[in-house]
């Protein structure tokens, strides 16, 4: 299964429309993950064009954005938990432990800082922001590819 993993995409001011970049990795999607701020419920359509979506509310994320605030998936095997925004650096691989404790990987967003680490049996994943890097050198997508119940590639990859 390939699933691209998005965040802080903040249409309509800064998602006009799918960026070319990105979506060269949406037409090979099996599935798409949104961590929140898409802003506006258009993105969500946009992306489902593409792949089944699946998202969670982000603090930008207005009324017309049905999503919840955390969401648990299971991945052909693989738990996968999502949230917007895991809260501070310090402490957050065991925060997100106590938080999902049945997730193999726990997908967020809201910094638009992406980020990639393990430990205590848990992988957390911030794929950064396609549109608004701040002050990341790239705005980035994430790429997964789980095989048999198992995270057997993730990539963080340059979309600008």
């Amino acid at each position: 299964m390939n699933v691209v993993v998005l965040a802080d995409t903040h249409a309509p001011r800064r998602w006009k429309s799918c960026p070319p970049r990105v979506a060269e990795h949406l037409r090979g999607a099996d599935l798409i993950l949104h961590a929140g701020d898409v802003c506006t419920a258009d993105v969500l359509g946009e992306l489902a064009a593409y792949a089944p979506v699946h998202a969670v509310k982000g603090n930008n994320d207005g009324p017309e954005v049905t999503a919840p605030e955390t969401l648990e998936l299971d991945l052909g095997g693989l738990r996968v938990a999502m949230i917007h925004d895991s809260g501070a650096a310090r402490g957050r691989l065991a925060r997100m432990r106590r938080r999902f404790p049945e997730a193999d990987l726990v997908i967020f967003g809201h910094s638009h800082i992406p980020l990639d680490e393990s430990g205590d049996g848990l992988r957390i994943f911030n794929p950064g922001s396609p549109t608004d890097r701040r002050r990341q050198p790239h705005g980035t997508v994430g790429l997964l590819r789980i095989e048999d119940g198992s995270l057997v590639e993730a990539r963080i990859v340059p979309v600008t």
